[in-house]
């Protein structure tokens, strides 16, 4: 079954005209045709079944027609990745939408080795993982910042944790087991790793926790993967 993300409302009854990629996606690549049945959803109101109503030369028209599923959300957790190099980052975005992540917040730090990204492109991965996952909304992307800058800013509400690969922390799934089940971030580092000056300011936060991710050097994509996996596993919705 087909799934598309819009940011329109959906009432029964109402009609909606797909964007233009959406209409040549539908139209041109799956040969979509008046009367095919698919599922909406825009991160709000559910998961609506909708019906072709008229495919043109430029737009698909979909007609809505009655709830499928109610509106639901995935545990409160941001992924905080330092930027890495775009096929990486992406890789990382793609699974963190499909790992359900809230918000993926691009990082910028010491040893960071991009300094910006194509943001739009992000959101755009962002978008087609939920679509495929079958969950009901889309993980916000934020712009990247400063890692100190965040800090700096940064609600003690919500832990943090910290993948430390350069210092003494405990595996992930011990330092979890002790931990409650409030509002999290993690935040993986880049290639590089952290710079002494950025441990030593994390360490110092009341709301972080070091955690290791075992004994090897992990590329930053797998590293995302990894914790997010092991935190979903611990405290998130496969827990459950």
């Amino acid at each position: 079954m087909i799934r598309l993300f819009t940011p329109q409302d959906l009432i029964a009854g109402a009609e909606l005209q797909l964007d233009e990629g959406q209409s040549r996606y539908l139209g041109a690549v799956m040969r979509a045709e008046a009367g095919d049945e698919l599922r909406v959803f825009n991160g709000r109101d559910g998961e609506w079944r909708a019906l072709v109503a008229k495919v043109g030369k430029r737009a698909v028209t979909l007609q809505i027609v009655d709830p499928a599923r109610v509106q639901s959300q995935g545990p409160d957790v941001d992924l905080l990745i330092a930027l890495v190099k775009r096929g990486p980052l992406e890789t990382i975005v793609e699974k963190a939408a499909e790992l359900g992540v809230r918000r993926i917040r691009p990082v910028i730090t010491e040893r960071t080795n991009a300094d910006h990204t194509r943001v739009d492109r992000l959101r755009a991965i962002a978008v087609e993982a939920s679509e495929q996952t079958g969950r009901l909304d889309v993980p916000e992307v934020l712009e990247p910042a400063k890692l100190d800058k965040l800090l700096d800013a940064w609600d003690e509400g919500r832990r943090i944790m910290f993948c430390d690969e350069a210092g003494d922390a405990q595996p992930a799934a011990v330092v979890l087991a002790d931990q409650p089940p409030a509002p999290w971030a993690v935040l993986v580092g880049p290639e590089g790793g952290f710079s002494p000056r950025e441990r030593e300011v994390l360490r110092s936060l009341d709301s972080a926790v070091a955690v290791s991710l075992g004994p090897r050097i992990l590329r930053a994509d797998t590293a995302a993967i990894s914790a997010l996996t092991i935190w979903q596993s611990a405290l998130g919705d496969w827990s459950a």
